[in-house]
């Protein structure tokens, strides 16, 4: 199963994205009214309440899959009063979903928005507020960032003669954001006299913060805006702002043209890559964290047991110590 995040998908630009966030909100509401699930009003309040409070429309629509499906497991528990929950019915989602095969992310992802809800409910004084008095861990395993080394990342960039695609995979690479958050850029985001991209809000976590262009991935980009329409996205296909599904695409198209396409590299690791390749260089992991969005630094921190080149060195230099007789260990 896909764990991509969605991102802006091909819309007409001369919709007003009010207009847009509204008509998504209400194809929310319109599809939970055609179905039959347990606490279907508390649903709607609680979705209601998620909009007034300006969450985005994807935040909103993926935390009404989630709380549909747990509420479609709990009615086939034979429950239809929300009050009757307990403990043990989210430990029994939590397992079904996982016999389905889904990846624990996802589990987990989804499990944030049904907590969040329960949280709702006690809230609202629905259900007791000593419910959750013991919280619900879900271990996620420690996988290392995914980055593409130095020579591919070269190789791939030979091959791409699109003057917008080559902005966008340079502006990837360099900045180290998101491609959700590359792709909802506009035009005012981008300040070329300071190299500064302004990201007004973080695609996880909703924080703005502010990134910068590099030599090579400004020229690239002033390159494109030499050429482009008049766009309110800084990246735009033939009917709006580039969709995900359309980057990732001609990503893999080059990908191929490149016969780099057997080595399991996504949109998603240039960010690696670019994470990869400052901490190499010597940037501070705190520093590298406000670049790149996190909110914990320990999820940063994955980058510098990928690539700390100290520790590589002191290996190194260590074993030839040991291999010169220096200790114990002259085999």
């Amino acid at each position: 199963m896909t764990q991509t995040k969605p991102v802006p998908t091909q819309s007409n630009s001369s919709t007003p994205e009010p207009a847009r966030k509204r008509t998504v909100f209400d194809h929310v509401l319109e599809r939970l009214a055609g179905m039959d699930l347990p606490a279907k009003d508390h649903v709607e309040t609680y979705l209601r309440h998620k909009w007034r409070a300006n969450n985005k429309p994807k935040t909103i629509e993926s935390s009404f899959t989630s709380i549909k499906l747990f509420l479609q497991f709990y009615g086939r528990l034979g429950k239809s009063d929300i009050t009757q929950i307990v403990r043990s019915d989210l430990e029994a989602f939590i397992e079904h979903e996982q016999d389905r095969g889904l990846y624990i992310s996802t589990v987990r992802t989804r499990m944030v928005s049904i907590i969040a809800f329960i949280h709702f409910l006690m809230d609202q004084d629905i259900l007791p507020l000593s419910f959750l008095k013991r919280r619900i861990r879900i271990k996620l395993p420690d996988t290392l960032p995914r980055a593409i080394p130095s020579k591919d990342v070269r190789t791939l960039l030979r091959v791409i003669d699109d003057t917008r695609d080559r902005a966008l995979i340079l502006f990837l690479v360099r900045t180290g954001v998101r491609i959700g958050e590359a792709l909802g850029l506009t035009v005012n985001d981008i300040d070329l006299a300071e190299k500064k991209v302004h990201l007004i809000a973080g695609e996880k976590n909703d924080t703005g913060r502010v990134v910068y262009l590099s030599h090579d991935a400004l020229f690239a980009l002033k390159r494109w805006l030499a050429i482009r329409k008049n766009e309110t996205y800084l990246f735009y296909g033939q009917n709006g702002p580039l969709s995900y599904s359309a980057a990732r695409s001609r990503f893999h198209k080059y990908l191929k043209k490149a016969r780099l396409d057997q080595k399991g590299h996504t949109v998603h690791s240039l960010r690696h890559t670019c994470a990869s390749e400052l901490l190499n260089a010597g940037m501070r992991l705190e520093v590298l964290q406000q670049l790149l969005g996190h909110s914990d630094i320990e999820v940063t921190r994955r980058y510098a047991r990928l690539t700390d080149k100290t520790r590589e060195e002191e290996y190194f230099r260590a074993m030839a110590k040991i291999e010169k007789g220096g200790i114990d260990g002259d085999y």
